[in-house]
């Protein structure tokens, strides 16, 4: 079953809706910051960079990582930026590379890092990236 509109009135009122809708939409995105990592990344195609690739599937390393990782989305006073900083264990060593947002979200993720594997397992390379 089609609906058309009967009046003028109901005409108006639809095309006011879309057209609020739509101008609504539009300024939704535009109000979010660009998640855009792809300068960040840039750092890992460096060789001498560990990458979470490099990661092994050891259970050890695996389960330091799901540990560090599940301390971090649990903090949910850190950013999306913080939240997806990557988490590379290799050997029982650990590599926190990505931006963040500020001083305090680096230390609270290199202090859940430090909290799994200990001070001297853990290499904090994260940068703090303030919004644009």
């Amino acid at each position: 079953m089609k609906w058309a509109p009967k009046s003028a009135f109901q005409l108006t009122l639809c095309v006011c809706l879309l057209t609020g809708i739509g101008n609504w939409a539009s300024a939704q995105d535009s109000s979010q910051p660009s998640a855009d990592n792809t300068k960040m990344n840039a750092q890992d195609r460096n060789n001498g960079q560990p990458t979470a690739d490099q990661q092994k599937h050891d259970l050890t390393d695996r389960d330091i990582t799901r540990q560090i990782r599940q301390s971090v989305i649990k903090d949910k006073t850190l950013s999306t930026y913080a939240h997806n900083v990557k988490i590379i264990s290799q050997n029982g060593m650990v590599t926190l590379r990505g931006p963040v947002r500020s001083d305090d979200e680096k230390r609270a993720i290199e202090a859940d890092a430090v909290a799994v594997v200990g001070q001297d397992k853990v290499t904090d390379e994260l940068q703090v990236k303030a919004k644009q």
